[in-house]
């Protein structure tokens, strides 16, 4: 998997783990700070008045309004309500009833020390006043400003009820100045309306005498016309005497036509009657005729007698035919007394008819004078209305003075107080447990901010887990950072042999006890972190039986040297056939450490020399070394590096020795290490905690693929274990040295004696 990708990151548990010391130091520089500002604090003290704007007191001299169950405030009237509470002349006049002009609390400075020096830096710019007056006003100004920053008038919820709230050190003050406010408002709204009221009444008293003047002279006007034009009301409904006069006609006229045509239809049925031989008895008035009744009944009964006979005798017989004589007889009585009926109908027919053309022609010469009064009905109803309006307006104004002259007599306001302020028991402000809520949040947000700023500019390699998370690479150990060297053994040669024997390498010369740390100090913390490598790599299955290791680091000076070194000792210290090469051809550290200037790795490529001539021997662990040589500033060293001489050179070496532990330059400045990669088994990276940045090890790894394909594991190295708790607590030193007494001493380095006991020197390899 490629470094560029790393995994998900838990970047606020990373924050708190690291950076806590100094969010600690943060929360408690904030919570400080709180606690000197309670101390420093003039505690505040709140007393609150509570108004009611009732709208139904305003109504009690008006009859009808004061019936209503209830009469509506908007809000905009409330809102008229709290700016007047908050005018300037409530305000004037609270501090010259309480002589607040002479309070050092709203006329003197601002208190302690901030004010007094901030008073005293603007005084240095102002211009002095020499006039009197003006430094009055500009007095009375600034305690207006300062009362009105200590008084605040709110609406509770949507009710009509308003809080007065005053600020100020003393609580007994707070309670006397909100009822002040309450007092002056109330004083301020009655003097207001009394004013008021006098003004309208005065005005309202000049308006009605142009308005009764008016008045009559329109009803004056409204009487002349009606006596000119001969318009006179009927009386009922403010009817006219024309209007009604065509109403009563018309109606008259109604009925006429009503009688005409009912007559009419009377007669034109008689006339149909008529023309029967028989004449119906549907007509009312012939069944009312007793003569026609009796003519009926008997030309019936001859009419029943000839159908008889005239079945039992026949139709020709003389009987038959006399009575049918008698019976045509009967019709002609009956016709005639119909005959007269119908003369009836028709005189009434006509009478009714002339009835009504009678009363069409009163009617028309009634609408005809209806016209001309109504044209000037027209400008009579103007002259009328503009009467009725003044005498409406008149009456208008009549009432408002009368309410106008009440009310100067007996002013009220809208507003009453309801709950006086009493002197609170306790500060309001500063509120001790907000504050510190507020600075221990604001501390926190703080101290977080600043750890998360400093968590993310700080990319550079400080636990194992970011090792993992961002190279996708086992973190094998953790080398604290080794301060002071350790004294050189007093067994040790300090010279080397000049001429060493045939069957002997010559001995190391041993002028940096760092490189062999690990067997002056081998209990401790550096050397057991290189044991845990040493495990690491015996059970990794990407080395070989004669493993090759290459040891590595991004730039010089991070330690790889030191831990080839040591690494090498460890492993030739327990026994194991080890050998430790410094390929590093163009900065050989560890030859110029050792002050060896002899022949080295680029004799034996070279086949200068032969290795028997080259090894060094370190006699106190049985290490053999394979220095550099001394040909420096060679121009193409990666090309010996990755030359099959090299590559011969390791399979020879491998032959003898188990674990090669090979020292190569670092990957930024120089190449040579990607040229190592034909005969390296596993690589070692070496990173400086803490100094190394991150985003430069993932591009070195990234252009170098061949490298971390083979990459065995990193080693964090110069880490600083009062430090590293922060980050991975289980790797400090408290577990270290809390259970490495039960070991014994394990501080003192191995004395000579028992490094050349028998079974020592079987263990290590020298026996």
């Amino acid at each position: 998997m490629s470094p560029l990708h790393s995994g998900p990151r838990n970047f606020y548990v990373r924050v708190l783990r690291h950076q806590l010391p100094i969010m600690i130091v943060f929360m408690v520089l904030s919570v400080a700070l709180s606690l000197l500002y309670l101390f420093t604090t003039t505690p505040t003290f709140v007393a609150t008045a509570s108004m009611v704007i009732d709208a139904r007191k305003a109504q009690l001299l008006n009859p009808q309004s004061a019936t209503r169950s209830d009469v509506n405030v908007d809000v905009s009237a409330v809102q008229t309500e709290i700016e007047l509470l908050k005018s300037a002349n409530v305000s004037r006049a609270v501090i010259e009833k309480l002589h607040l002009t002479e309070d050092p609390e709203y006329a003197g400075g601002p208190p302690g020390f901030i004010g007094a020096l901030v008073g005293r830096v603007f005084s240095l710019f102002a211009t002095p006043v020499k006039d009197e007056n003006l430094e009055r006003s500009r007095r009375a100004k600034s305690v207006l400003a300062v009362f009105e920053n200590k008084r605040m008038v709110t609406r509770v919820t949507q009710s009509y009820v308003l809080e007065i709230d005053v600020q100020s050190f003393d609580p007994a003050k707070a309670a006397k100045i909100a009822n002040a406010i309450a007092e002056a408002y109330i004083d301020d709204e009655l003097n207001a309306k009394y004013e008021e009221t006098k003004r309208a009444s005065i005005w309202l008293q000049e308006r009605l005498k142009e308005l009764r003047a008016q008045t009559s002279a329109q009803q004056q006007a409204v009487v002349d016309f009606r006596k000119e034009h001969n318009i006179v009301d009927s009386g009922a409904n403010g009817q006219l005497m024309n209007d009604q006069q065509v109403s009563e006609v018309n109606s008259q006229l109604i009925l006429a036509q009503a009688a005409t045509a009912e007559s009419k239809a009377r007669y034109e049925r008689i006339q149909d009657v008529m023309k029967q031989d028989v004449p119906d008895a549907s007509i009312s008035d012939a069944l009312n005729n007793p003569i026609i009744v009796k003519l009926r009944g008997e030309y019936l009964d001859l009419a029943s007698r000839v159908t008889i006979w005239s079945q039992k005798y026949g139709p020709d017989h003389l009987s038959v035919i006399a009575q049918r004589t008698q019976m045509r007889e009967l019709q002609n009585a009956i016709k005639d007394e119909m005959s007269k009926i119908g003369q009836s109908y028709k005189s009434d027919y006509e009478i009714a008819h002339a009835r009504e053309q009678s009363l069409r022609n009163s009617l028309g010469n009634a609408v005809s004078q209806t016209q001309i009064t109504n044209q000037a009905q027209v400008q009579l109803r103007e002259l009328q209305s503009a009467a009725d309006t003044s005498k409406t307006l008149h009456d208008d104004f009549l009432q408002r003075y009368m309410e106008a002259v009440q009310q100067q007599s007996f002013p009220i306001t809208e507003a009453r107080l309801v709950g006086t302020a009493d002197a609170p028991l306790s500060k309001t402000y500063p509120k001790s447990s907000l504050v510190l809520l507020f600075a221990l949040a604001g501390g926190v947000m703080l101290s977080f901010g600043i750890g998360a700023l400093r968590e993310a500019f700080d990319r550079v390699f400080r636990s194992s887990d970011q090792v993992e998370e961002e190279l996708q690479v086992s973190c094998l150990a953790m080398l604290p950072l080794i301060k002071t060297a350790a004294e050189p053994n007093a067994a040790a040669p300090t010279v080397m042999e000049t001429a060493p024997a045939p069957a002997a390498p010559p001995l190391l010369l041993r002028p940096q006890s760092m490189l062999d740390f690990v067997l002056d100090q081998p209990f401790s913390h550096f050397s057991e972190a290189l044991r845990t490598v040493k495990v690491t790599s015996d059970l990794s299955g990407i080395l070989k039986a004669k493993k090759v290791m290459g040891i590595i680091s991004t730039l010089p000076g991070e330690g790889k040297s030191t831990i080839s070194a040591n690494y090498a000792q460890l492993i030739a210290h327990a026994g194991s056939r080890a050998i430790l090469i410094d390929a590093d051809l163009r900065n050989p550290t560890l030859s110029r450490q050792l002050a060896y200037e002899g022949p080295g790795l680029l004799d034996a490529l070279a086949g200068w020399k032969s290795l028997d001539e080259i090894l060094l021997l370190d006699p106190r662990s049985g290490l053999r070394f394979l220095p550099a040589g001394a040909k420096p500033n060679m121009p193409h060293t990666n090309e010996l590096l990755a030359s099959d001489a090299m590559k011969k050179l390791i399979a020879v070496l491998q032959e003898t020795y188990d674990y090669l532990i090979i020292d190569l330059p670092p990957l930024i400045p120089v190449v040579d290490a990607r040229a190592s990669t034909n005969f390296i088994d596993a690589y070692l990276y070496t990173i400086e905690w803490g100094s190394t940045k991150v985003d430069l090890i993932r591009h070195t790894l990234s252009n170098a693929p061949e490298i971390y394909e083979r990459l065995l594991g990193v080693i964090l190295n110069k880490v600083d274990m009062s430090a590293i708790g922060r980050y991975e607590r289980y790797r400090n030193n408290y577990y270290y040295e809390k259970y490495r007494s039960q070991y014994g001493n394990l501080d003192q380095p191995v004395p000579a004696s028992a490094r050349n006991t028998k079974v020592w020197r079987q263990f290590s390899g020298l026996g």
